[in-house]
């Protein structure tokens, strides 16, 4: 009898403990399987073929590679389950795990919520809608047959020109670990009883979360993405490892290695921090993860000597590669680097015996394929209420009115006319941001939301007259008299790691004078959609009666109406501190010479609602 078919293997046993499972299976493997197991492959290259003839233990698709442009959660499910069951004829039928970047919401897939990015999650400094956002994710990318998340990113944020500043919630490390709470959503609160560093997954309708990027990736120099983090053990330990405490003490199933270096020392190879600290001290049990070809970054030139790179990695703790079409040399290269004893087969039954662990945990091997009843949760009214929240919650007033006992806000919703201006007013994918559909994202309706323009028309009244304009003409400006009041929307294009990389920080897209030429001329709100304080010049801050940072706040842009309007106050405060100048940076809230614009924490109430 074949062992696909014999129902006496333990492995196969849904009732014996896991570790009995994992140990069973781990002892049925060959070599290849064992190596397979270790191999992760985007979408775009995991045939039947390859799956089965190389045993493959995970697939992913990257941001941006969908089964087509604007394909929903069901034709998602149908692609990774024709994946899934070419894993299942293979000689053990061990399950993918099938991953992909859901760091705002399922934001890859066409009509699932997309909620505010991180920067704006560590605005509402609240740890129980952070929980749900999370199940609510979880929810919405199960339905589209996806296991595992690589989110949340868990970087303390040390500089805002780095590119990935809206992935953090913030620069305080205190900040960072509450709103970690992210992963409890996504996977189900682990008991009381739960051992601590072992994975833990609720159920079918809850996700595997990944916490990112081991370690330091927040406080590279001058805040260059992949760059070097220069500090002591003891400030690495205080300030970038202490947000993994809490997401390992969640049961977190798995942890990305950072692309960045520490004291010069590349992440990827780095056998202190991934084993000695991770695993060891911190007594971490499940799945540590590559970075998307993040083997390539250890050498220099990178890319260069690969068959190393691949020794240093493994024997550094890395447990499954992200190779995302270069599997075939890192199969062959590993392959030979076990039989010559440079890598240690304890290596790799430890990284497989890690891999397995979570599988079983996560229930893949008695639920491998999707639950299609979940489809209907996609982009319903119920999850988009706590998006709509969340924006609500995340929007952070600096500046209401020239006069403090004058506020401008909130706005009265039946003025005769009014004026609504810039490039984010009207533009889904501006208001998404990065990570949205794309890696990059993408400007223009990029799925499905409501834009501040529609949130602002449904929320005035019947007779007030709204004019839009992306860009301000001058005839508009000429007639200004007829405006009760104007909203301007302006900030930065979408954007993703290095390209997000900024010396200067200017608003973009002519966003300075768009806001000056209309509000000297028209008493003006300001809303600012952007990943990371930006120079707020003296004439913006002048001019304009008030000022709201939106940051990049994602398909429910009836949030923002919510609260200009006054049906709800202003709650959030500021994860980061807003620099003066540039010059400033980088610029810390317990430092010596800290002189900020507006202080971490900063915001305005305006007790409205």
């Amino acid at each position: 009898m074949a062992e696909t078919e014999n129902s006496s293997c333990v492995y196969k046993n849904p009732d014996a403990p896991v570790e009995a499972r994992v140990q069973d299976l781990l002892s049925r493997m060959t070599l290849p399987e064992k190596i397979g197991q270790m191999t992760q492959i985007e979408r775009s290259v995991a045939s039947h073929d390859v799956i089965t003839d190389y045993f493959i233990g995970s697939v992913q698709s990257g941001a941006g590679s969908w089964p087509f442009e604007s394909a929903k959660s069901l034709d998602w499910a149908d692609m990774i389950d024709g994946f899934q069951r070419s894993a299942l004829a293979s000689r053990l039928g061990i399950p993918i795990i099938y991953g992909t970047d859901a760091v705002h919401g399922n934001n890859n897939v066409y009509g699932a919520t997309i909620f505010p990015h991180n920067i704006g999650l560590g605005a509402t400094r609240d740890a129980d809608l952070i929980k749900r956002i999370g199940a609510v994710t979880a929810l919405e990318v199960r339905a589209s047959g996806i296991h595992w998340t690589f989110a949340p990113c868990v970087a303390v944020l040390g500089d805002p020109r780095w590119g990935r500043c809206y992935e953090s919630y913030g620069e305080a490390a205190k900040i960072v670990c509450e709103m970690s709470s992210l992963i409890s959503g996504l996977q189900g609160e682990p008991p009381e009883e739960h051992p601590n560093g072992y994975p833990f997954l609720a159920g079918r309708n809850n996700l595997i979360a990944c916490a990112k990027h081991f370690v330091g990736d927040g406080g590279t120099d001058k805040g260059l993405s992949e760059g070097n983090t220069i500090a002591s053990y003891e400030d690495l330990e205080r300030i970038h490892v202490a947000p993994y405490v809490n997401c390992i003490s969640q049961g977190v199933c798995t942890v990305m290695a950072s692309f960045s270096s520490w004291n010069g020392s590349r992440l990827h190879s780095d056998y202190f921090l991934l084993t000695e600290v991770l695993k060891q001290k911190l007594g971490f049990k499940g799945l540590l993860v590559s970075d998307w070809d993040g083997l390539e970054t250890i050498s220099e030139p990178q890319g260069s000597n690969y068959r190393d790179c691949v020794k240093l990695g493994i024997n550094a703790g890395i447990d499954m590669m992200m190779v995302p079409f270069k599997y075939q040399q890192f199969i062959e290269d590993l392959t030979d680097l076990v039989e010559s004893g440079e890598v240690p087969m304890a290596r790799i039954n430890d990284a497989v015996e890690r891999i397995l662990r979570v599988k079983f945990v996560a229930g893949l091997f008695e639920y491998p394929l999707t639950d299609r009843s979940l489809l209907p949760t996609v982009g319903c009214k119920e999850h988009r209420e706590v998006a709509r929240e969340a924006v609500r919650k995340s929007l952070v007033l600096l500046k209401n009115g020239k006069i403090s006992d004058q506020p401008f806000l909130p706005l009265d919703r039946n003025a005769k006319r009014i004026l609504v201006v810039g490039t984010h007013a009207n533009d889904l994918g501006n208001q998404c941001g990065g990570w949205s559909k794309t890696k990059s994202g993408r400007s223009g309706k990029i799925t499905v939301g409501t834009t501040l323009l529609d949130a602002i028309k449904a929320a005035v009244g019947d007779k007030t007259e709204v004019v839009y304009e992306k860009t301000p003409s001058e005839e508009t400006l000429a007639s200004c008299e007829g405006f009760s009041y104007a909203i301007v929307a302006v900030g930065e294009p979408p954007y993703a790691e290095m390209r997000g990389d900024n010396s200067e920080l200017t608003i973009p897209l002519n966003g300075n004078n768009i806001v000056t030429s209309v509000a000297e001329k028209i008493p003006s709100l300001v809303i600012l959609f952007t990943g990371r304080p930006m120079v707020l010049e003296m004439p913006v801050l002048e001019k304009t009666q008030a000022l709201v940072a939106a940051w990049f706040p994602g398909t429910e842009g009836q949030g923002m109406a919510d609260v200009i309007f006054g049906d709800y106050d202003f709650q959030g405060k500021l994860p980061v501190s807003w620099f003066k100048r540039v010059d400033q940076l980088p610029l810390k809230a317990d430092g010596d010479l800290y002189d900020p614009l507006f202080p971490l924490g900063f915001g305005i109430n305006c007790n409205c609602g």
